[in-house]
């Protein structure tokens, strides 16, 4: 599974990076830390899962929902923010988000979901178990 971790913080970024890089399903990481980069990325990398900061420069992580064609959504975007607000909660799931996930206190939630992922190999989408 690739994963891409969309943050403008090096340190949130190395935080994910050593957690994840721990899951025997992840076999490639890649890291963006702003809005050309994560869609670069998206396009360029193709990955399974997306974790997405709200803030982050040259536009937000809800612009990046927006911006997602169909044929670069990945299976599961997960937005991970310090800002873990019902109306970002209810903007971010609204525009596509799997799951919305707080900074402060959901890093293993975050986690959880990715060991416990099933990818569709054909259809986009994810199962949830």
């Amino acid at each position: 599974m690739k994963v891409l971790i969309a943050d403008d913080s090096s340190i949130m970024r190395q935080r994910l990076t050593q957690r994840i890089d721990e899951l025997q399903c992840v076999d490639t990481l890649f890291e963006a830390c702003d809005f050309d980069q994560t869609i670069k990325g998206l396009t360029d990398i193709r990955p399974h899962v997306l974790i997405l900061d709200i803030r982050m420069p040259g536009g937000s992580g809800i612009d990046v929902l927006k911006t997602i064609a169909i044929d670069t959504r990945p299976q599961v975007v997960i937005v991970f923010t310090n800002y873990a607000y019902t109306q970002y909660f209810d903007r971010c799931m609204k525009l596509g988000a799997d799951y919305f996930f707080d900074k402060s206190a959901d890093i293993e939630k975050l986690v959880e979901v990715i060991r416990t992922c099933r990818l569709l190999p054909e259809t986009q989408g994810v199962q949830k178990t």
